[in-house]
């Protein structure tokens, strides 16, 4: 099999704009990443069923060696699903971590995957209701959630629809260069996610922002609402966000079709009187939108992450 390289298309060339950025990091403890992002790209050039195939590997692999994060995901799936028998709940959480493992490879595909190609694997419904979110000036706010296909998703979306983009910095600062000079190539804007100002200004240039608000981050922005019927510390930014810039919010989603090789894209219709008076109420009515969406499509969502972490005084530890 004959590889072709492609110069916009190589690991040094998403962080272009400073020509010797990549000279910090070659110390020996930046080795195993750049290990990494060479066997990833090399991924990237492969058929996309064997992508899919290494990814799945990956994730088994990671079942097996990541016991703390097996862990934590099997204590999530069994307080949000009380009612599956205790095999079907262990096939979930194998499931999850296969998706765990295509994930990383649709991250390499979202900063190394050549749009052509990328288009192939794009089904987008709901770009009407985009549009006419849009037409009200005021921005949109793009609300989606954790999915093991989050950073592919946008990838895909940015190839029909500008926005810009809300993300945390990597404690690996070459992982961080790498991933923020692809956000910057692939998307118009990357704000980090504690930039409140910058948020809101792109929202007054009348742009949409995404936005994945249900990790567990605790603090004065939080309250506590039921997920999955369990009391979840939730982030109360959305309404809050909405009620200051006026954006609309549009719930976007995407799910991985296995069947078909496919990346099902859904733009829902904007949140209708949202948001309320009550901004309990308004954080209560996006855990049951993100819930509803997590039940269609479990293996995907992101349950290693310590969603329940922060605790209600006076109830345990689940972890």
């Amino acid at each position: 099999m004959i590889i072709a390289f492609e110069p916009s298309d190589t690991i040094l060339s998403v962080c272009s704009a400073s020509r010797f950025w990549w000279k910090p990091f070659l110390a020996p403890r930046f080795w195993p990443t750049w290990l990494l992002f060479g066997f990833l790209w090399l991924v990237t050039r492969a058929p996309f069923c064997w992508q899919m195939a290494i990814g799945s590997s990956l994730g088994r692999l990671a079942y097996h060696g990541a016991s703390g994060r097996r862990h934590i995901a099997e204590v999530n799936i069994g307080l949000c699903f009380p009612e599956l028998p205790g095999h079907q709940k262990s096939e979930l959480v194998k499931a999850h971590f296969r998706a765990l493992g295509r994930g990383v490879v649709e991250t390499a595909l979202c900063w190394w995957g050549r749009d052509s190609q990328l288009r192939q694997r794009m089904i987008l419904t709901g770009q009407h209701h985009l549009r006419r979110a849009l037409e009200a000036g005021k921005g949109v706010i793009l609300l989606s959630a954790h999915f093991t296909t989050l950073e592919l998703g946008g990838r895909l979306l940015a190839l029909d629809t500008p926005f810009h983009v809300l993300y945390r910095k990597h404690k690996n600062p070459l992982f961080e260069t790498v991933m923020q000079r692809a956000r910057q190539r692939r998307f118009e804007t990357a704000i980090p996610h504690e930039d409140t100002r910058a948020l809101l200004n792109s929202l007054k240039q009348g742009m949409p922002v995404w936005y994945a608000p249900d990790q567990n981050h605790g603090g004065p922005q939080s309250i506590f609402v039921p997920f999955f019927g369990i009391q979840a510390s939730t982030l109360t930014t959305t309404a809050r966000l909405a009620k200051i810039s006026g954006a609309p919010v549009v719930p976007f989603f995407q799910t991985y079709l296995s069947d078909l090789e496919r990346y099902l894209l859904v733009l829902c219709p904007a949140l209708d009187h949202f948001p309320g008076r009550d901004l309990e109420t308004d954080t209560l009515r996006i855990n049951r939108l993100l819930e509803n969406v997590v039940r269609e499509m479990p293996e995907q969502y992101l349950w290693v992450h310590r969603r329940f972490k922060t605790r209600p005084q006076g109830d345990p530890y689940p972890y």
